[in-house]
């Protein structure tokens, strides 16, 4: 598990950046048209990577606290936002586009599922 945590926490800390600060402008300008074109602003943009990086903070603490809630929460808050790109991918878009979204979709729900304590506070 701990690999696809490192996996999510690179991709995300990537998008998450881009998304904030839009150092990356080819990246940055296509994602943005992209927003456009579902009928979202910049700061819909700015907002998401704000969810994503505390996401990615999340997942952090957890390897560092060893904290295995932590995980959990990261990696739901993370499964959310692909579902979220999933469904305005496939609404205006491509399969195509959609894709990176359904592997981090599907790698943040192998941390979920994976995830006793998580599974336990659900349970309760």
């Amino acid at each position: 598990m701990i690999t696809i945590t490192i996996l999510l926490t690179i991709f995300f800390t990537f998008a998450s950046s881009i998304k904030i600060l839009a150092w990356q402008k080819y990246i940055f300008e296509t994602q943005l048209s992209f927003f456009k074109k579902y009928g979202l602003n910049r700061m819909h943009m700015f907002l998401i990577g704000i969810i994503e990086l505390v996401a990615v903070i999340t997942l952090v603490s957890s390897l560092i606290l060893n904290y295995e809630i932590l995980m959990g929460f990261g990696a739901l808050s993370l499964a959310m936002t692909s579902l979220g790109a999933i469904y305005f991918h496939l609404k205006f878009d491509t399969f195509r586009d959609a894709i990176p979204a359904i592997v981090t979709l599907v790698l943040s729900a192998i941390l979920i599922a994976s995830n006793q304590a998580l599974i336990q506070l659900v349970v309760a």
